[in-house]
């Protein structure tokens, strides 16, 4: 079957004009017109890059393992894969301590505009100090570095899946894109750290009855995890015609982070916080993670209806919802040394999928 890809959406390339206009933008400090012909040059050769689409400038061949070793892979994106490779060799290895991802969900910190940190961020140190007593290293990931740390993003999903799911590597090489900018990508690094991890609990606050945006762009960026491709150069990069023509030769869908126990706590201060707990438990299971029990999970309101002023006040007297905090911990803790153990079974785990998708 001949494969129709469809176009016609994306945007004309913009001119020498426009390039140079939001080049200009990113250097609007005067300090930069003393450097005038420097920073002219520079953008002379962004723009050259922008208009060769020079998406990863330093490429190498992918080498044995691949489907095609000859293929010139981003350096970035090769050095990223082998990182995973390293990662999942130390978790899966018997003598590795259990380790748990502790992800703050919040874009709130003191570091910038609003002055102050958040509750997640505070209820997440409450959890890591039950998780280490309990014998378990921990790595705390705070979302809210990507509103407060120069350089430091998570760049949008593209949808590539959409497409085709082969099209979609593991790890995601969307990123960087030198041509357009889209550099400094975190997620290079976050795909690690799960990747490292025995077991992930997420501590989030509710925004508008939904995960705040920073906890949602690393989820979206997360689906190369579930049915991604570990080799680039079997769809040469991003050739949706070779995509399309592979996932419909027999797609297996691998769930890279199958296997790993989670837990959640969700606060918020109006509506929203079961959903939003529901929604994440959701996700979390698609990807093929395990709950750690019915203790394993929180939504609890902080200060309900209360001012904003207040709410840190408010959690410093909620000693239960801090309680209860510490038995999501617990039973996450108690759900990660059964796994390493070998003892904590899922019933039909490794029953095929009847639709793997």
């Amino acid at each position: 079957m001949r494969l129709k890809i469809r176009k016609g959406q994306a945007t004309p390339t913009l001119s020498r004009q426009q390039f140079g206009s939001r080049f200009a933008q990113g250097h609007a400090d005067l300090a930069f017109a003393t450097v005038g012909p420097d920073l002219a040059r520079v953008e002379t050769i962004a723009w050259e890059a922008y208009a060769d689409g020079r998406k990863a400038p330093v490429t190498h061949a992918a080498g044995a393992g691949f489907a095609k070793p000859d293929y010139q892979a981003s350096v970035e994106w090769l050095g990223t894969r082998a990182r995973l490779k390293t990662a999942e060799s130390t978790q899966k290895d018997p003598q590795t301590r259990p380790r748990v991802l502790v992800i703050c969900g919040s874009p709130r910190n003191d570091g910038t505009c609003p002055g102050e940190m958040s509750k997640s961020f505070r209820i997440a140190h409450i959890a890591i100090k039950v998780l280490k007593r309990a014998g378990l290293d921990t790595d705390l990931l705070d979302l809210s570095l990507v509103t407060s740390e120069y350089g430091r993003n998570i760049h949008p999903c593209k949808g590539c899946p959409s497409t085709a799911m082969p099209l979609c590597h593991w790890p995601c090489s969307c990123y960087p894109n030198h041509s357009l900018g889209q550099t400094n990508d975190w997620m290079a690094e976050i795909y690690e750290r799960w990747t490292a991890a025995h077991g992930v609990l997420i501590v989030t606050p509710v925004h508008w009855y939904q995960a705040p945006s920073v906890l949602k762009l690393m989820i979206d960026r997360l689906v190369c995890a579930d049915g991604g491709n570990p080799d680039v150069t079997s769809t040469s990069g991003k050739n949706a015609a070779e995509a399309k023509a592979l996932e419909l030769s027999g797609w297996a869908y691998p769930k890279h982070l199958a296997g790993r126990v989670y837990g959640l706590v969700v606060h918020g201060d109006v509506a929203g916080t079961e959903r939003v707990r529901l929604a994440l438990a959701d996700w979390l299971d698609w990807m093929g993670l395990i709950a750690a029990g019915t203790k394993s999970q929180l939504d609890r309101y902080i200060g309900y209806y209360e001012p904003y002023a207040t709410s840190h006040d408010t959690l410093d007297k909620d000693t239960a919802v801090q309680d209860e905090v510490r038995l999501v911990a617990k039973a996450l803790a108690a759900g990660v040394k059964l796994l390493r153990q070998g003892k904590l079974v899922v019933p039909a785990a490794k029953e095929p999928r009847p639709r793997p998708k």
